[in-house]
């Protein structure tokens, strides 16, 4: 895992988020914050709150059944507004995230002293961050604040566009930055991702576009086709090396959140769940004891959803108790399944078996394994991408969610494209299926009624069941 000595560089931009609210909020006031500083912040808050498992905003983790609660079981039963968990994940990635990116631009542009190709490259790079916030953010809810977003007291109450429509236009805002991508200058070493190398920025541009292309083959197969064949020929990740991985810390603030709600917090909130314990065990898989503690053996997980004693099932694994844990927005292992998908979605030609080989064997590396071990692992029938499942959705969909083990919001939205695992189970108290989307905050009915109304019902109602326009061929589970 790649290792950034970048601490002092860190504290640095150690800012709350009222430091920055106003300066993001008045454009016409100006601030000595350098653009680069901006940029790192927004890096961070964007690791942060897709990492996290604080359920007062991030329950992916919880949605993808990897971890069951113990005592406070609200979250696993799908009540999301006991705490408003839509509202603050929606305000943190606006917030804390959005509004440093579009001040980066802002500030980038009136620089008189940057040359042309630093100044585009600076702009296509914080263009393709905020692309991949917009698509995290209309994954989760679907229609979502968009072409009059972000534009402070100028207008408080912006509409909410199609979800389909945002991805629209995402995908041409994807090909202009990555059209932009230069060999001038960049932000340099305060890039936290890349340190400023903009190949590696195409490679993620690329791969961020075959994602989406493949995530909506569904709604219009004919354009994930081209985009798909684009953004291959134009040069995906290549290996792990290319991760998108912000780089934690060892030193608080900036350590991994997980180590935070884990370890700093000294509570002992979550427990693996069997949902995913039966999935991963008989196949002797080698991640799993990196993924799972050894406290039980064999090893045992809680029934999804029903409050437990934590010492009575098996504990999260050691790695996820570290501090400096590396947090993954977008992997090398993911990519190859998505070009297995996109092989057997007709999106690109090639062997769909091989991609699938190539993401198994970058999973059980990338944690501590070995090349034989991941030779012996997918020789057995029960893993081998002819004979592991009665179809391709089955087989990838399966091992595709083990390879995301801890990334929460990518395994939920893997599952609600594929509808595999197919053995999540509705929760024993509330005994609701598992939500296909965030619903929006508490107070968006009050605060901005008309705009909600109307998004509301495009959506079929601010309802969990409710469906982004790309999840449409579903089981319904």
């Amino acid at each position: 895992m790649k290792k950034i000595l970048i601490i002092a560089f860190l504290i640095g931009i150690t800012f709350s988020c009222e430091d920055f609210e106003g300066w993001n909020v008045d454009e016409k006031s100006p601030s000595e914050v350098p653009a680069s500083y901006l940029l790192t912040s927004a890096q961070r808050n964007l690791a942060v709150s897709m990492t996290s498992t604080n359920v007062n905003n991030n329950v992916f983790k919880l949605f993808a059944q990897y971890w069951t609660e113990t005592q406070y079981t609200d979250e696993v039963n799908y009540d999301l507004t006991a705490r408003n968990i839509g509202g603050n994940f929606f305000t943190a990635m606006y917030r804390d995230v959005l509004i440093d990116l579009r001040e980066v631009k802002r500030l980038t542009n009136a620089d008189e002293f940057l040359d042309a190709n630093t100044k585009a490259n600076q702009i296509a790079i914080t263009e393709l961050i905020e692309i991949y916030v917009w698509h995290v953010l209309v994954d989760t809810y679907g229609d979502v604040p968009y072409s009059e977003a972000l534009a402070g007291v100028d207008n408080l109450l912006p509409k909410y566009d199609d979800d389909a429509a945002i991805y629209a236009d995402l995908f041409t805002r994807l090909d202009v930055a990555l059209s932009q991508l230069n060999n001038g200058g960049t932000f340099g070493t305060e890039d936290l991702i890349y340190n400023g190398d903009t190949d590696n920025w195409k490679k993620f541009g690329n791969s961020l576009k075959l994602k989406m292309a493949v995530q909506t083959a569904d709604f219009d197969a004919a354009r994930s086709k081209t985009l798909a064949a684009q953004a291959v020929a134009s040069g995906v990740f290549t290996s792990t090396a290319d991760d998108y991985a912000f780089p934690f810390q060892l030193t608080p603030p900036h350590t991994n959140p997980i180590w935070t709600d884990l370890v700093q917090s000294g509570r002992n909130d979550f427990v693996l769940t069997n949902t995913f314990v039966s999935l991963i065990t008989p196949l002797n898989d080698p991640r799993a004891s990196v993924f799972m503690d050894d406290n039980k053996v064999p090893y045992l997980g809680a029934t999804y959803g029903t409050g437990v004693s934590y010492v009575d099932y098996t504990h999260i694994g050691d790695l996820w108790h570290t501090e400096d844990l590396e947090g993954i927005l977008l992997s090398y292992s993911e990519v190859q399944f998505l070009l297995a998908e996109a092989v057997e979605r007709n999106l690109i030609t090639g062997n769909a078996a091989t991609y699938y080989n190539a993401g198994v064997t970058a999973s059980i590396i990338y944690w501590g394994g070995s090349q034989a071990a991941a030779t012996t692992y997918l020789a057995q029938p029960s893993v081998a991408y002819a004979t592991a499942g009665a179809n391709w959705k089955q087989v990838i969909g399966n091992q595709k969610y083990i390879s995301l083990y801890g990334r929460g919001f990518e395994a939920w939205s893997s599952w609600r494209l594929l509808d595999y695992p197919n053995t999540f189970v509705r929760p024993a108290i509330s005994g609701e299926a598992v939500p296909r989307r965030y619903i929006y905050g508490n107070g968006d009915a009050d605060v901005n009624g008309v705009n909600y109304e109307a998004a509301s019902a495009a959506m079929g109602g601010d309802l969990k069941s409710s469906r982004v326009f790309w999840d449409i061929k579903g089981l319904g589970n």
